[in-house]
Parts: C-alpha cells; sequence; structure tokens
C-alpha cells in the first residue's frame, strides 16, 4: 500500500526490517532527522534503547506509546517511574508528555491509555560515549534500587574508586539511585573512567 501511494515521491523510501534492529546511522548517515513512530507496548524500550546507540543525529522523536512508558520517560528523580531509561533518554533529550491518548480512540481499544510524547535533542548534551558509560552506570545502579547506590555500583566497579567518585563529586553516600539526576550519573561516569563493569 505505501509503495502504491507514496513511491511516486523521490524522497520516499520503504525500509523493511525489524525497527528494534536497524542501525539508524548506517541507515541514515550523518544528517539529522526526526523520528516519528507508533510504537508497539511491548517493544517501545528496546526501540527506544536501539535509536539511542545508533542514532545521535535524531534531532527530535515523536512517538505514540503506552502510558506508563511515556510517564518514565519523563519522570523525575525521587518518584517512582524514574529508571535507568529515564536517565539514559533525558541526558540528550528534553522530554514532553504532549497528550495522554485514552484507549476508547482505538479498534480494538486496548486495556491501557496512550501517551503522544515529544523527545527534543537538547542544544547542549554531555559527550556521546559519556552518555553511554553514563547510561551502563544507571543501569546498574537501578539494578538494585532499594539499596544505596554506593553499594551497589561498589560492586561492579569497586568500593574504593566508588567511594572516591562519590566524595569528589560531593555526593551523599547514603543516596539511593533513584534520587540521583542524569548529570550525576554523567559525572560520576567520567569521574569513574568506567568501561564494562567488572563482574
Amino acid at each position: 500500500y505505501l509503495t502504491g501511494a507514496l513511491g511516486g515521491n523521490e524522497r520516499f523510501r520503504l525500509v523493511q526490517g525489524d525497527a528494534c534492529k536497524v542501525d539508524y546511522h548506517e541507515l541514515m548517515g550523518d544528517q539529522p532527522f526526526r523520528c516519528i513512530a507508533n510504537l508497539p507496548y511491548a517493544c517501545s524500550s528496546v526501540f527506544l534503547a536501539r535509536l539511542l546507540e545508533t542514532a545521535p543525529q535524531a534531532s527530535a522523536c515523536f512517538v505514540l506509546l503506552q502510558r506508563e512508558m511515556g510517564e518514565r520517560l519523563a519522570a523525575k528523580p525521587g518518584t517512582k517511574a524514574y529508571g535507568a531509561l529515564s536517565v539514559r533518554i533525558q541526558l540528550r533529550y528534553a522530554v514532553d508528555v504532549l497528550r495522554i491518548v485514552p484507549g476508547s480512540v482505538f479498534f480494538p481499544p486496548p486495556d491501557v491509555a496512550s501517551a503522544y510524547v515529544r523527545l527534543a535533542s537538547l542544544p547542549e548534551q554531555v559527550d556521546l560515549e559519556l552518555q553511554r558509560q553514563a547510561g551502563r552506570v544507571a543501569t546498574i545502579a537501578f539494578s538494585q534500587r532499594r539499596k544505596k547506590a554506593l553499594r551497589v555500583l561498589a560492586g561492579a566497579y569497586g568500593k574504593e574508586n566508588v567511594i572516591g567518585a562519590f566524595r569528589e563529586l560531593g555526593i551523599d553516600e547514603d543516596i539511593r539511585a533513584e534520587r540521583l539526576p542524569p548529570e550525576t550519573f554523567a559525572r560520576l561516569a567520567a569521574c569513574l573512567h568506567v568501561g564494562p563493569p567488572a563482574y
């Protein structure tokens, strides 16, 4: 249908494949682009992670996804919805939930509401590799979110290294991951000079 309807437009190209496995930098090159997607609930986090990993040139994204996922993307530190994905997304994008879409507008209607979310590239953001490192630190820290972040990270990066980083950055050694803002995860990653965790 799409090829028949839009095939005459020289700017149209249909790429068949798994959107969660595509290398978007390879597909799009270095040119900035916008992503517009109606994401299946089951794969939205995988798709967004893939986009973060392979598409630093994506200047904006407009996505329709499950409401709870939208709330996770926009969540602030100290809230239940805030997690590693929040950190990774917010290091690159300003996140706005533009609209909550009720299930009644779909057919057949799903049991959950959706959220229409805008991700706008931040004018100033940390280096791409540091974003990736900060994402790894956040993923580990949130893996046991009820424990102190220092204790969880020490198991991966060494107790003395982590204590030294916390003290250098003036971070409370009793704090949990959910209270650390995205920029603090980036500062931690830079201070730890993290690669893959030691375990």
